[in-house]
């Protein structure tokens, strides 16, 4: 039996942390070539440090690179000027990472023949998931946007700094990380025990200096009275924090994959989201899994839902479902698992990419507050948050 009443934890980092200023730039890559052509395949890494920015993988493209592997004309420098263009953005502008500055490296070449062929539909072959793996998705109604509290509180904190530093407050600077501990009672969130911020900040600020600034602003975006006498706050608790982001820290793509998920409040996969075209079940399928929870939930058909489902390489079904209910259903496990994936048409990876319209320029956006807990665009971004599974939903129970 699960416990009902614990402490739970979870953290978040700003888009200017190093890892996930090469999230951006991965994805941004991603945006680029799909904005070129929708069915591009992409595998893109990115690895930053003290002014410089590498990327590696395997790219496909019409109008990016051709089947023997040679670029398109004028794509390489477009790929540049994108990656400058998204650095420049976040805010870095420092001595030892400046967005015109850095130095740059591009090592992207050919899908491998052997991935293409198991992923692209061919003759009476549906195409093909675009790797192995497992994926899960998950939510539950104890936040509006029906997230874990410990994250979704983690993300509004640091997104709020974001917004103060970008509206002109040079006190603060890109990278910075949230970390929020909550009480929980009767498996409700009751109260914040604890909150740890480090932030990078202007030099000649004190950790003092620095609570001041964002305290008023936390207090801003968490529920009111969520905070007491009782809670435990760490500003800036190693004190000075000027030196920051690539130069800090060399920073990867997809190292901070329960940032992007659910905060440690499910389970994940493994399977990085950022640098991946939608072919990559990493990535959609997981949005899928997503999808499909959080319309369990608006339903009203539990308080909380875990969907897992697994994958082949070049194989266009899924190897199986399975949904955790947690205790909280109001309708057998059984009956979602046997209906649940015939609203997106079978979950194959063509299936979920039309259904969810993920074949567009919509992941820059996705990289920094979580890739969940969003609200959808008019763009086609987050697509996989909508609730129009409700009804459909309702008619099982």
């Amino acid at each position: 039996m699960s416990r009902s009443s614990f402490f739970f934890t979870s953290e978040s980092v700003s888009e200017g942390h190093p890892d996930k200023v090469a999230d951006r730039i991965s994805d941004t890559v991603v945006d680029l070539f799909l904005s070129r052509d929708p069915y591009a395949r992409v595998a893109c890494e990115t690895l930053t440090t003290t002014n410089l920015v590498v990327l590696a993988g395997e790219i496909r493209g019409e109008g990016v690179m051709n089947t023997s592997g040679a670029w398109a004309p004028g794509i390489e420098a477009e790929i540049e000027a994108a990656v400058r263009a998204a650095v420049k953005d976040i805010g870095y502008e420092q001595s030892g990472f400046h967005w015109e500055k850095f130095e740059f490296i591009n090592r992207l070449h050919g899908q491998s023949a052997d991935i293409a062929v198991g992923v692209d539909a061919a003759g009476n072959k549906d195409e093909g998931a675009g790797d192995q793996g497992i994926m899960f998705g998950y939510a539950s109604n104890e936040t509006p946007e029906l997230m874990p509290a410990t994250l979704q509180y983690s993300h509004n904190i640091l997104k709020k700094l974001a917004e103060v530093r970008h509206a002109g407050d040079k006190r603060l600077e890109p990278d910075a990380k949230s970390q929020v501990t909550i009480l929980y009672e009767d498996g409700k969130p009751v109260r914040a025990t604890s909150i740890v911020l480090s932030t990078q900040h202007a030099p000649g600020l004190s950790s003092a200096d620095v609570a001041d600034i964002v305290k008023p602003y936390i207090l801003e975006v968490l529920p009111e009275g969520f905070t007491d006498e009782n809670t435990v706050w760490h500003i800036n608790p190693t004190g000075i924090f000027e030196i920051g982001g690539p130069d800090g820290d060399a920073g990867v793509t997809g190292r901070k994959i329960i940032v992007d998920t659910y905060g440690g409040a499910a389970p994940h996969g493994g399977g990085a989201f950022s640098g991946k075209d939608p072919t990559k079940v990493d990535r959609s399928a997981a949005y899928a899994c997503r999808y499909l929870a959080k319309n369990v939930v608006a339903a009203g058909l539990a308080d909380r839902c875990t969907i897992q489902i697994s994958y082949a390489i070049g194989v266009a079904k899924p190897q199986s479902i399975h949904v955790d209910l947690h205790g909280t259903g109001k309708i057998p496990e059984a009956v979602l698992e046997d209906k649940i994936l015939d609203f997106i048409g079978g979950a194959t990876p063509r299936a979920i990419r039309e259904h969810l319209g993920l074949n567009k320029p919509i992941y820059a956006r996705t990289t920094a507050y979580g890739h969940f807990g969003r609200e959808p665009d008019a763009e086609g971004g987050f697509s996989w948050e909508k609730t129009d599974l409700v009804d459909q939903l309702k008619a099982l129970a």
